[in-house]
């Protein structure tokens, strides 16, 4: 089983931390990035790991997290610019973090 990205879209900031946690407490998954639009009411979580895993992971945060996701998908196997466009997104990500 390879790399595989899941995406869980989900409105609220408090929503998308439950989420992530139920997420990363359910299968051996990790954060990737994370977007938010609407001044945070819409929250994109990412995370990566085996297929599996992430779909344990994802499939667990949509049906328990506080709010019903807006959205969520599972890409096995991401082709080449989807793997691009999570890298540019992580590293918006690790510089707010650095200037923190």
């Amino acid at each position: 089983m390879g790399k595989s990205y899941g995406f869980v879209e989900i409105t609220g900031v408090v929503a998308a931390l439950d989420a992530l946690d139920i997420m990363c407490k359910t299968a051996e998954v990790k954060l990737a990035t994370w977007e938010r639009k609407l001044g945070g009411r819409l929250v994109t979580l990412v995370i990566q790991g085996d297929v599996s895993a992430v779909t344990q992971a994802v499939e667990a945060a949509a049906h328990k997290a506080i709010k019903k996701p807006v959205a969520y998908a599972v890409i096995a196997r991401p082709h080449e610019e989807i793997e691009r466009i999570v890298r540019l997104s992580a590293s918006r990500f690790k510089k707010d973090e650095a200037s923190d």
